[in-house]
């Protein structure tokens, strides 16, 4: 799986600001884990545990899912949770988050819409996710030897 694009949509109506993230490893694939890093800023203090995120996952033109989860669950469902304190105050905000990338998803180019809000109704982030699940790429688990 390749990563073509995160991009930060959010504007300054957002909670969440100054939004910069990486991937660990920069090419994950299905079925393994995957560290993904965002630190920004708070404007305000956030109960992550009221989070909710509507995520909208696109193959092509089709809707493959469109769900609301609260930012607990959804974390869970990929193996990880919130690291830290789940109330962080305004200021300065990290997070890591240790996913496991499913297995079962088709393999083909996603767009994924992740829309959060915090649990007062403030928009909290936007992203959207280019993903390229693509059987191309396997990692090597022994080396080739030499001839």
């Amino acid at each position: 799986m390749g990563i073509h694009l995160v991009e930060d949509v959010s504007d300054d109506t957002y909670v969440l600001d100054r939004l910069d993230f990486s991937w660990t490893p920069a090419r994950p694939w299905l079925g393994h884990q995957v560290s993904w890093e965002m630190n920004g800023h708070l404007k305000e203090p956030v109960d992550l545990t009221r989070v909710t995120c509507n995520m909208i996952m696109k193959f092509g033109p089709v809707k493959m899912l469109d769900r609301t989860y609260r930012l607990p669950d959804l974390l869970a469902g990929v193996g990880a949770s919130l690291p830290g304190d789940p109330r962080p105050p305004a200021g300065p905000w990290r997070q890591t988050w240790h996913l496991r990338l499913p297995e079962a998803v088709p393999v083909a180019e996603h767009r994924i819409l992740l829309r959060a809000r915090t649990g007062r109704g403030s928009n909290f982030f936007a992203l959207d996710i280019a993903l390229n699940f693509s059987r191309s790429f396997r990692p090597r688990q022994e080396p080739i030897p030499c001839a």
